[in-house]
């Protein structure tokens, strides 16, 4: 991949020191466009899964193992880091599959305790996945193709609109389920997103999601529809305690997260390199390939932090990318005022119960947005593959068994039990029919050839498109890009 054809300005640059003042002006902005993206899968997973009076210590859990792993991916720790001013946050990408093994708990009459002693345990183990290949993730990209990573991104999106929708109902449970008053609240919140993207003030642009939540949550309050009366019983500071519910482990719930602990190395991958972008760094030869193997490296070490912590598995966020841009910024010491930050808002528990008492037609009609974009960037991804013939036919049959068996589970009720939950997860056989299908089916099913350099290309744009669209990014949880970039050569 060619180096970037224009540098962007820059205040201060990757090694700079800016002054405490402007340091931690830069670092509010990255918290502001970063905060709903690191809390809102836990308040996701907490209440689909009926987890309750844990969900505040939980969301303390995830601000804090967000500081931390800031740290680390900036500060660098021997080989561990890019030393970029990324922010990582809690992924959207594994919902789908933290959901379905807490329902694997939760058939087996588990509650909380035993939900979250499995979604961590297998996350643990799953986050080796992702620091075994960030070894040789320079590799992996001709064996996981963009067709590949788009149709399970793709998966990923779809697979949640389930979840928002129940929410913009008044959620799993909720005794009137369909209200008018519950599809008002959530169309509040969506209109004003779309009304706030739309800006060109790119700030407000970046806090479209976070504005819409907050005002939606006060014309919820407004009608009295929020209780506060809950927060006396949470706990004044949260101290984190290392596998606080237990340890356990499920493969049928292991190997959905462990494919996407793959997928989001790869996307991680995306990220930092527009990250190298937006910093005026090289995005090619041995400085940058070596660098986006520490980020990814600090990514999965990252995530076996979290899950040791109570929290879910962590990514690196990509908004964040804009805000460097915006700020003209990219000094790698403001991740350390960050991470101080997150850490800071992580100790006191009330935050999570404030955030616990949001309704859920709100959260809804926010994550509709975001899950909705997550299924758009995955088609993008697949679309600047090129849709011939072979890349269809992977794409319709995968998202159609995936799909298929989320619509008609009794499909495989003749099945054992335990084969049973692992292809039962639409993403989990997606994603085995997209690599399977990927590998067997030949290249030149049109007549041609697929050229290496064309697919390269396609992705060398998402790359570049991951750096500048940052109106994309904002509709995107976590600001996660899900893009494969074909630039990590040696």
């Amino acid at each position: 991949m060619a180096n970037q054809s224009s540098k962007i300005h820059l205040i201060f640059g990757l090694e700079d020191k800016p002054g405490v003042a402007v340091s931690t002006f830069a670092a509010l902005q990255h918290v502001l466009a970063s905060f709903i993206g690191i809390i809102t899968p836990t308040l996701i997973v907490g209440g689909v899964l009926g987890l309750g009076s844990e969900v505040p210590y939980l969301v303390s859990m995830a601000l804090i193992v967000s500081g931390i792993g800031t740290f680390i991916q900036a500060r660098r720790i021997g080989p561990v880091g890019s030393g970029l001013l990324c922010v990582q946050g809690t992924s959207f990408a594994f919902l789908s599959s933290i959901l379905a093994a807490g329902f694997i708990v939760k058939g087996k009459g588990g509650g909380p305790e035993e939900i979250l002693s499995t979604i961590f345990g297998v996350c643990f183990f799953g986050a080796f996945v992702e620091i075994f290949l960030s070894r040789f993730i320079d590799k992996l990209k001709r064996i996981i193709t963009p067709v590949v990573t788009g149709t399970i991104i793709t998966l990923i999106g779809l697979s949640l609109i389930k979840v928002s929708m129940t929410d913009i109902a008044g959620g799993f449970g909720a005794k009137d389920l369909g209200a008018p008053v519950n599809l008002a609240l959530a169309g509040v919140v969506l209109i004003t997103i779309v009304i706030f993207n739309r800006f060109q003030v790119q700030m407000l642009r970046l806090s479209a999601v976070i504005i819409g939540l907050t005002f939606g949550f006060l014309v919820a309050w407004s009608m009295g529809k929020v209780d506060f009366s809950g927060l006396n019983e949470v706990a004044l500071i949260a101290i984190p305690v290392p596998f606080k519910y237990g340890f356990s482990f499920d493969f049928a719930a292991f190997l959905p997260i462990a494919i996407i602990y793959l997928i989001t190395a790869l996307e991680t991958t995306g990220d930092l390199t527009a990250n190298s972008m937006v910093s005026n760094q090289p995005v090619s030869g041995p400085v940058y390939v070596k660098r986006i193997k520490a980020g990814v490296l600090a990514d999965g070490c990252n995530s076996a932090i979290a899950s040791s912590l109570n929290s879910l598995p962590m990514t690196t966020f990509s908004q964040n990318n804009g805000v460097i841009q915006l700020t003209g910024v990219a000094s790698r010491h403001v991740a350390l005022f960050i991470a101080g930050i997150l850490v800071l808002l992580g100790l006191f528990p009330v935050i999570g119960g404030v955030l616990q008492q949001m309704p859920k037609p709100v959260l809804g009609g926010a994550t509709l947005i975001m899950f909705g974009t997550v299924a758009m960037a995955g088609v993008k991804i697949i679309s600047q593959a090129g849709l011939n013939r072979r890349n269809m036919l992977i794409t319709a049959i995968s998202i159609g068994l995936g799909l298929g068996v989320a619509s008609v589970p009794e499909v495989l009720s003749a099945m054992p039990a335990t084969l049973k939950n692992i292809i039962g997860s639409p993403l989990t056989i997606g994603a085995l029919a997209a690599i399977i299908l990927n590998f067997i089916l030949p290249t030149n099913m049109d007549g041609e050839e697929v050229e290496e350099t064309e697919v390269e290309g396609a992705e060398d744009n998402a790359c570049r498109e991951s750096a500048s669209e940052t109106a994309v990014d904002t509709m995107t949880p976590q600001g996660q890009k899900p893009s494969l970039c074909s630039s990590v050569n040696s």
